[in-house]
Parts: C-alpha cells; sequence; structure tokens
C-alpha cells in the first residue's frame, strides 16, 4: 500500500522596496503598496484546501490474526483490499467533518418507532415488501419529507444512516441533511436520535461485498491506521429470508453479547451470533454462528471471505467480531459497505 507524504509549501516574505519622498503623493503610493503587500501575505497564509492526497493511511495492526495481504488468491482469481476506495471513503468521512455540526442517526429497528407511511411512489419488491425506487423497504426504514411538503414522504432512508441536523424546531419534524444520499429533507422526531455536536467519527469499519473482506481503521492526529485486515462473509439476496449487506453508510448503534436469532419461517430458536454491533436494520458484524443446540462459541469457519451467506450479518472471526465490539464505540463509529 502507497503511504503519501504530504509536503505543505512554506511561505516566504514579500519584500517590498519603497523610497519615501517629501511629497504626500509618494506616502500615500508606499502606503498603498504596503498594504497591497499585506494582503498577499494574507492571501497565501490561508488553510490549504482539504483534499484527497491529505488523507494518509498506514498499517498499525491491533489485532493480528487472519490477517491478509493486499492481494490475495482466491479459488482461480485473486482478491484484494481496495485501499484506494477505502481512501475515498475517509475522505468524504473526513470531509464532512471539517466544519463543526450537530449529527444524529435515524433509527427504526424492527419498526419500534413506528411503520413509517406509504410514500408517494412505490412498489413492491422481491421479497413483497413495499419498497421505493431506490431498493429501500418500508419496512425499518424511515420516511424523508420535502422540505415543502409535510403531507406526503418522498422516499425512504435506511435504519442507521447517520444525517446531519439543521434546524430543530417546536414541530414534529427536524430539518436534515441525509449525508449519503445528499439532499435536505424533514424527518418526524420520533424516528430521529441526536448524537450532539461533540462526537468525532475517528472509528471506521469497511467492508467489502465483493472481495468478502473486512477493515478496521482508527484515525489518530492525522493519520488513519488500518487496525484488522480479515476475513468475512456478508449477506446473501435470496428471498424471502436472505438479505444482501446493504451498500451505503452507518453508524454502528447499539452492541449485543449475543445475537439471538430464530429459525427461517419460524419461532423456534435457530442459535446465536456473539459480539454483534448492530449498524442498519438487523445487520450485525458477529463472530461466528453457533446454531442450537450448541451453547459454545466458535472461533473461525472455513467459509469466512469466501462468498455471501448470511441473512444481512457480517461474520468476522469470533475473536475478531470481539475486537471491533470493545474497539468501536457506540454511536461514534461508522461501517461503510463497498462493493
Amino acid at each position: 500500500m502507497d503511504i503519501k507524504i504530504n509536503i505543505v509549501p512554506k511561505l516566504f516574505a514579500l519584500f517590498v522596496g519603497v523610497t519615501v519622498a517629501c511629497t504626500p503623493l509618494v506616502n500615500e503610493r508606499a502606503n498603498e503598496t504596503a498594504s497591497a503587500a499585506d494582503s498577499l501575505l494574507v492571501e497565501e497564509e490561508k488553510e490549504p484546501a482539504f483534499t484527497r492526497d491529505r488523507i494518509v493511511i498506514e498499517k498499525e495492526l491491533a489485532y493480528d490474526q487472519y490477517t491478509l495481504d493486499d492481494t490475495y488468491p482466491y479459488r482461480d482469481t485473486t482478491r484484494m483490499v481496495q485501499w484506494e476506495t477505502i481512501r475515498d471513503r475517509l475522505f468524504f468521512l473526513d470531509s464532512i467533518q471539517q466544519e463543526p455540526a450537530v449529527w444524529g442517526v435515524v433509527q427504526n429497528y424492527k419498526n419500534l418507532n413506528g411503520e413509517a407511511p406509504l410514500i408517494r411512489k412505490w412498489h413492491r419488491d422481491e421479497y413483497k415488501l413495499v419498497a421505493d425506487d431506490w431498493g429501500v423497504a418500508r419496512y425499518q426504514s424511515v420516511p424523508l419529507y420535502a422540505v415543502y411538503d409535510r403531507d406526503t414522504a418522498e422516499r425512504y432512508l435506511r435504519d442507521g444512516s447517520l444525517v446531519k441536523i439543521i434546524e430543530q424546531d417546536s414541530t414534529a419534524f427536524t430539518r436534515v441533511e441525509t449525508v449519503w444520499i445528499g439532499g435536505e429533507w424533514l424527518v418526524p422526531n420520533k424516528y430521529l436520535k441526536v448524537i450532539g455536536d461533540t462526537v468525532s467519527f475517528h472509528h471506521t469499519v469497511v467492508v467489502d461485498r465483493e472481495n468478502q473482506n473486512i477493515i478496521t481503521l482508527e484515525k489518530v492526529d492525522s493519520v488513519w491506521y488500518a487496525r484488522s485486515i480479515n476475513p468475512a462473509t456478508t449477506g446473501l439476496h435470496q428471498p424471502p429470508y436472505g438479505h444482501a449487506t446493504p451498500i451505503g453508510m452507518f453508524v454502528i448503534q447499539e452492541k449485543k453479547p449475543k445475537m439471538i436469532y430464530l429459525k427461517d419461517g419460524s419461532s423456534a430458536l435457530g442459535g446465536f451470533a456473539p459480539h454483534a454491533s448492530r449498524f442498519t436494520n438487523g445487520a450485525y458484524l458477529h463472530g461466528v454462528p453457533v446454531n442450537a443446540p450448541r451453547t459454545s462459541q466458535i472461533e473461525y469457519s472455513q467459509t469466512l471471505g469466501t462468498t455471501p451467506r448470511s441473512h444481512m450479518c457480517v461474520r468476522n472471526a469470533t475473536s475478531h467480531a470481539k475486537f471491533i465490539y470493545d474497539w468501536a464505540p457506540t454511536l461514534a463509529s461508522i461501517v461503510f459497505v463497498i462493493e
């Protein structure tokens, strides 16, 4: 992986020679010249624009088991860690934090905050769920209203999405900027959890659906350090029960030492997944699933890093899931899902 060293040009003093004569006109011109020189210095001292090449990534692992190389063989092909795509996501994350902001996360896990209303234009997807034109299902999602229309919602936003709060008032709505999909919208207050203006997002997890790997990164000062580089498996699009892990940007919202799951289409206990960190809907970063009646944890599965196979979650080696569980602070860590 390339490590970029950024050199900021030094500012050189500007000397302006002024010949002083006894006439007021010459003195005025001298003052004008000095003033112009001072203005030029102020312009040169402006903070340089924040650009992608200022994102520095270095490897400094805090978890060093099952570590992947930058490129590695898989069956008859080669897989890779997409460092340049990761750099893009880190640049995006740093860019949105250049100015102070009040942050929030939208929440509606299992429709606990109420089923979202029907939007203006909807259809039924392969799962027979109401969905919008962007493939976001009504179930577990949050309605977005145009700022000029509080009567009918326009689209849905996935649970766990990060928003920037623009304006709060005493009404039932908050005006927000949706960070990942862009634009300003109104969100009903019951779906919004305010994180505040003091949080800094310095812990990031990047899940790669194409290469079936997971990278954790932590920002210290101006450097992003890769803390782990591991195999994982993501969700499989397989109606009616299996869902692909959705592409996007999400906040880690809650953690469970054991995430209990049921058998498909049944209320019977299916088993548990250890060290689970939830980021959107029912999608968790967790360890190797343990099917009932077994009760002891399983450290590793040979299926990790192969093909999508979960219901939406991201499976890890159990010790790696424990590392994420302990390392990533709730409501202050970002999960990017890429492809």
